[in-house]
C-alpha cells in the first residue's frame, strides 16, 4: 500500500457540461461559490483537528477549479497541512488560465497543474462539447512556464465522433511540441446519463481507439514520455504522485460534494449536490452519503487489478501458466513481474479477469 496520504478537493462548478462528463458538476450553481468554499474550509479544518495526517499529495479537481477566484481557492488549500515535498495539483481549463492566476497558485504552494486540452482540432473539440479555443492551450502553457512551474500535465481524449487518425496525430504532435513533462491520454468512454450516452451514432469505435492508442504511445515514446500506467505517460521523475497513491490503494481524504475517500479498506463518498454539502457541514454534521468496507480478499484482488495497469506489473504467479500461454501477446515477463505489452494495455480488462491471488 502507498505510504503517503492524499487529499482530493472537489470543485463542482462548470461553465458548460461536456457531452461525455458524468461527474457531479453543475453549470447553474455559481451563486453558491463562496458558501461552498467556506464549507470546504470548515470541513478540512475539522478533519485536521481529528488527526488527518499531513498530505503527501493534494489534487484539486472538478468541475472547473479555475472558475473560482484564485485567492479564494488558495484559502481552501491553506487549511490543508502539507507534508514536506508534497505534490499539489490544480486542474485548469485553458480558457481561464492567466499569468496572475498561475502566480497566485504557485505562491500558495501549488507545484503542478493539469491543463484540460482534450484536442487541438476545432471540430473535435466541438464534437466533445468542449468550448475552449485551441490557441488558448498554447497561451495557458506559456503562463504555466512563466509562473515557474517545473512540472505539469496535459489531458487529451481520443475517439470522438468525426475525429480522423490525422486529427488525432495533429493533437498528439501539437502536445509533444509543447514539451509537457506528463500527459494523460484517455479513450473516450460512454457514461450513463450523459449527452453522449443518448446518441449511439456518436459512440467511439474500439478498433479506431486501438489505432489511436498505438499512435499516441509511439509518438510519446519517441519524445521521451514513457508509459507508466495505461493512460499516463511521463518523463522520468515527473510521474504523478497522487495518481500513484490511488493505484497503490493508499489512504486519502475527499472534501466537497461527491468527493470519495479511502482509509485502510473503508471507502466512503459525500452527498452529491453542493447545496446539501454546504447545509450538512454548516450544521456541524458529516457530509458522508454512503460507504463500503472491503474484506482482505477483495482488497487483494483490487490491488492486482490496479497494479496490472502500471508499468510495475504484478507478481509472476498472478496469472496461471495456462492463461499466460493463451495471453502471450498481451503479457510479458520482466524480472519476476508480469507486465502488459502495448497490445495488452488495450485489453487490460481481459487480463484483469484472469488474475489470481498468488
Amino acid at each position: 500500500m502507498h505510504p503517503g496520504h492524499g487529499v482530493y478537493v472537489h470543485i463542482p462548478f462548470c461553465a458548460k457540461k461536456c457531452d461525455y462528463c458524468a461527474f457531479a458538476t453543475f453549470t447553474d450553481r455559481h451563486q453558491l461559490t463562496s458558501n461552498y468554499l467556506e464549507a470546504l474550509r470548515i470541513d478540512i479544518r475539522r478533519s485536521v483537528a481529528t488527526a488527518m495526517p499531513p498530505a503527501t499529495s493534494v489534487f484539486i479537481g472538478g468541475g472547473t477549479p479555475t472558475l473560482v477566484p484564485a485567492n479564494e481557492l488558495m484559502s481552501v488549500l491553506g487549511e490543508i497541512k502539507l507534508a514536506t515535498g508534497a505534490e499539489v495539483t490544480v486542474e485548469c481549463n485553458p480558457d481561464d488560465v492567466t499569468l496572475a492566476m498561475m502566480r497566485t497558485y504557485r505562491g500558495s504552494g501549488v507545484n503542478r497543474v493539469s491543463v484540460g486540452v482534450q484536442s487541438t482540432v476545432g471540430h473535435v473539440l466541438a464534437s466533445l462539447g468542449r468550448t475552449h479555443n485551441p490557441e488558448n492551450v498554447q497561451r495557458a502553457v506559456s503562463a504555466v512556464h512563466q509562473a515557474g512551474f517545473k512540472t505539469f500535465n496535459l489531458d487529451i481524449i481520443y475517439g470522438a465522433a468525426g475525429e480522423s487518425l490525422d486529427d488525432w496525430r495533429k493533437t498528439v504532435n501539437d502536445v509533444v511540441a509543447l514539451d509537457p513533462p506528463h500527459v494523460s491520454a484517455y479513450g473516450l468512454t460512454v457514461e450513463a446519463n450523459t449527452a453522449l450516452a443518448s446518441q449511439p451514432d456518436r459512440h467511439p469505435d474500439d478498433d479506431d481507439q486501438a489505432d489511436k492508442y498505438e499512435i499516441v504511445d509511439e509518438l510519446f515514446n519517441q519524445s521521451g514520455l514513457l508509459n507508466y500506467e495505461i493512460s499516463n505517460w511521463a518523463k522520468p521523475g515527473h510521474e504523478c504522485e497522487h495518481n500513484s497513491l490511488y493505484w497503490q490503494q493508499g489512504n486519502y481524504h475527499g472534501f466537497g460534494s461527491a468527493a470519495h475517500a479511502h482509509l485502510d479498506g473503508r471507502r466512503w463518498w459525500n452527498v452529491r449536490t453542493p447545496e446539501r454539502y454546504i447545509e450538512l457541514v454548516m450544521a456541524g454534521e458529516s457530509p458522508e452519503s454512503s460507504s463500503e468496507t472491503l474484506d482482505a480478499q477483495t482488497r487483494k484482488r483490487e490491488a492486482l487489478q490496479l497494479l496490472v495497469r502500471t508499468r510495475d506489473g504484478v507478481p509472476f504467479g498472478s496469472i496461471s501458466q495456462f492463461d499466460l500461454e493463451e495471453m502471450s501477446e498481451l503479457v510479458e515477463q520482466r524480472d519476476n513481474k508480469l507486465v502488459l505489452t502495448r497490445a495488452g494495455r488495450l485489453m487490460a480488462n481481459e487480463v484483469a479477469l484472469r488474475l489470481i491471488d498468488s
